[in-house]
């Protein structure tokens, strides 16, 4: 943080913000004539199929957990499926609720409409998605396997948009319904020698707000949620207090905490965590220049690219 402070220290008086527990985008304003849909009741859940991806562990363990407290049923996705099974009959056990799982892996391409068709199949109102399944792939660029960052850039941006738009119809014809999509907060920065996972998170952040300007009216709401550094098992435990420097290391159920308060206050965008969401709003501020700059910076310093 000291590093980002030297940075921007120069600027002018108005670009410095007070810290904030969220870095947040609202709901656009609606006119009189253009009437609101009643939200769903998020704090009982019960009668509302909730489907999560990337739910082995992690930040998808914990939604789907604080999801069956609210009584929702729930679908499970990710390519684990040993570690979905268990997941599965803890929650059964402790929530009584119905849990499927589905064994896929949504970095390939047709997976989103195996997905959403294994759905139809078998009955399923998907009333909750949770688009969190992601990955991340460092390096330069110059020196990258296309096939490993274009199997990532599907999983970030490329699934979360076709799952969100297979899943989206059927809610707001129901006039109800929830979407997170989680993104990160490298969305906010270009990030060299992670260029292309900030770049399909920054898709499916922008996607996000979009669609959730589009469906404002309809009952629906959709939000995007921004992790920082996030403890979830994907990393190794040795890197993780390196890369947490910046904004410090945050837990999933932290994460969750923050994506359903913003939920609760109709956000349609948030940022986990009080140094993540300061920086996020900072960078948006930064001149092009300094951005690229202060991105490589801090990606060559906090990983060794």
């Amino acid at each position: 943080m000291r590093d980002l402070i030297r940075h921007v220290s120069h600027l002018p008086a108005k670009w410095m913000v007070p810290p904030a527990d969220v870095v947040s985008v609202n709901e656009p304003s609606r006119s009189a004539s253009s009437p609101r849909r009643i939200m769903q009741d998020l704090s009982r859940l019960s009668g509302t199929t909730a489907l999560v991806t990337g739910a082995s562990g992690g930040i998808g363990a914990e939604f789907a957990a604080r999801l069956a407290q609210r009584g929702a049923d729930l679908v499970l996705v990710a390519r684990s499926g040993d570690k979905l099974e268990a997941l599965a009959s803890s929650l059964r056990s402790a929530h009584g609720v119905r849990v499927l799982t589905e064994k896929l892996d949504l970095s390939e391409p047709e997976a989103p409409r195996a997905m959403f068709e294994w759905t139809v199949e078998h009955g399923l109102e998907v009333g909750f998605l949770v688009n969190n399944a992601g990955g991340g792939v460092g390096g330069a660029a110059a020196k990258a396997d296309p096939a490993v960052v274009a199997a990532m850039v599907t999983l970030n941006g490329q699934a979360v948009v076709e799952n969100t738009i297979r899943f989206l119809p059927g809610m707001v014809s129901r006039g109800r319904g929830t979407i997170v999509n989680v993104t990160s907060a490298s969305a906010f920065l270009p990030t060299p020698y992670l260029a292309a996972y900030g770049a399909s998170k920054a898709m499916a952040q922008s996607f996000t707000l979009a669609v959730g300007t589009e469906v404002a009216d309809a009952g629906v709401r959709v939000l995007a949620v921004s992790p920082g550094v996030t403890v979830t098992g994907q990393k190794s435990e040795d890197i993780l207090p390196t890369m947490g420097r910046l904004g410090g290391l945050r837990q999933p159920e932290q994460v969750v905490t923050t994506a359903f308060r913003a939920l609760d206050s109709r956000k349609a965008s948030v940022v986990d965590g009080r140094r993540n969401a300061l920086f996020a709003r900072l960078v948006q501020r930064l001149p092009d220049r300094t951005t690229r700059a202060l991105g490589r910076r801090l990606t060559t310093r906090l990983t060794g690219f």
